[in-house]
């Protein structure tokens, strides 16, 4: 009985959600969301076919100069780099405006595994700016950018994930960044962008970084990278670094890190920084996760993220379902994060708040680090879980606190497997509606 009432109210409000379909903070979903036709090429203008300008169908080969030969002739025009069924071997690329990318069925655009083929550029990564490697496919300050297709983009990363885990053997500090390895895709500093349909696989380092972008749409689209027999360090699957209005829709993402990840900036002064900034608007929807660890993770990097919405999720295999990373040397503010109409099965953690050090540094600065996550609400919710609540109540100190408040757990129906308590004493006004937990309803 307690179930089906689970399911009704589950579905009550699930159907309340769509009709008002609005933003945590109660602000309206723009009609820009629910526009998601895929990129029809023939509308791009003139199609520039790789093979017709000497690049041949060769994996062994590296051809990055006579493809961005190709790019730098659409660009002069406008139009669309086609790459054909076939494998075809490089190094980074950098589409400029006007130009688009399609990869047909049975294409696949492959990057070397040779670091000296992917230049040193002024970049972002890991919540700051510097000089570090280009990715395979790079774009900076376009509007109307796509990349689509039926084909894949691989990364070819099984070279640059032994490397990592042999460094790691001797230098067990040592960060992601000390290892030379490229992302696969980079975006920054542009708008309207959409990549769709394609494969997106075995990335090197993170898979998809976009930087300072704004009406960003990634749809239908295969993103993947093992957690064995090689482990592939730091692939997280989408980074989202100071972006506004931001739909990742349809896809599927399984990969050796963390799926969704909320980038921004860090350190002490991160909020001063004019390299940094905010994350607005966000909506992850109509997904499934294979492994990963976290679906949904606000840090490491970040300092300010409002309007964030995960709903009609299929999960399976997640470390973690939603992940607020309290970096201790980085003031944060997480707020009006949303997680809703959720199935899933093998989970690790259900909702996960805790310091995060690694690698900490403050600077030198003496200043007191304040962070907050509040108006967090998980509801309409079938899943199952080690743990259901893996939050630290955190002493103040003379560096660091945070507080968290107005979180609220509606209709979730919930099976864990070694910790079902929900401490609602470490959250300032946390109101429980309908929760059950191994059958029993939580107060």
């Amino acid at each position: 009985m307690k179930f089906a009432l689970v399911l009704v109210c589950s579905t009550a409000l699930h159907l309340c959600t769509l009709a008002q379909d609005n933003f945590p903070d109660g602000t309206p979903i723009p009609e820009w969301f629910r526009q998601n036709d895929r990129t029809d090429i023939k509308k791009l203008g003139q199609q520039y076919r790789i093979t017709d300008y000497n690049v041949v169908k060769d994996s062994n080969v590296v051809q990055t100069e006579k493809m961005q030969a190709v790019i730098n002739k659409a660009a002069e025009k406008g139009g669309v780099v086609v790459i054909p069924k076939g494998t075809f071997l490089s190094g980074s690329l950098f589409f400029k405006q006007g130009t688009h990318l399609y990869l047909e069925e049975g294409a696949r655009l492959k990057g070397s595994d040779d670091i000296s083929n992917f230049p040193i550029v002024p970049t972002r990564i890991e919540g700051q700016t510097v000089k570090y490697f280009a990715a395979l496919v790079n774009a900076d300050g376009v509007d109307g950018f796509s990349i689509s297709g039926k084909g894949t983009i691989d990364g070819n990363g099984l070279r640059y994930w032994k490397a990592f885990w042999l460094r790691r053997q001797f230098n067990p500090n040592c960060t992601n960044m000390d290892e030379m390895r490229p992302r696969l895709l980079y975006i920054s500093n542009s708008k309207n962008v959409q990549v769709s349909g394609l494969k997106l696989i075995n990335s090197p380092f993170w898979t998809n970084h976009f930087y300072k972008c704004e009406n960003v749409k990634l749809l239908d689209l295969y993103i993947y990278s093992p957690e064995k027999p090689v482990k592939a360090p730091s692939t997280d699957a989408v980074d989202i670094d100071v972006c506004k209005n931001f739909l990742i829709k349809n896809c599927y993402m399984s990969v050796n890190d963390d799926a969704v990840a909320l980038k921004g900036g860090k350190g002490p002064l991160a909020d001063k920084d004019e390299n940094n900034g905010g994350n607005f608007n966000i909506v992850i929807e109509d997904c499934t996760y294979g492994f990963c660890h976290g679906a949904l993770t606000l840090g490491s990097e970040s300092i300010h993220n409002r309007n964030i919405v995960l709903r009609r999720i299929k999960i399976n295999h997640a470390q973690r379902l939603l992940w607020l990373k309290m970096r201790t040397d980085t003031p944060q503010n997480y707020e009006y994060v949303r997680v809703e109409d959720i199935e899933g099965s093998d989970i690790g953690s259900f909702l996960y708040i805790r310091p995060w050090a690694q690698f900490f540094d403050l600077k030198g600065e003496k200043r007191l680090i304040k962070s907050s996550g509040s108006h967090i609400t998980m509801r309409n919710i079938k899943v199952g879980c080690d743990a259901v609540f893996k939050v630290d109540k955190v002493a103040e100190s003379e560096t660091f606190e945070y507080r968290l408040s107005d979180f609220r757990f509606e209709n979730l129906a919930l099976q864990a497997k070694q910790e079902a308590k929900i401490d609602t004493s470490i959250v300032k006004d946390f109101k429980l509606t309908n929760v059950i937990v191994n059958g029993e309803k939580v107060q």
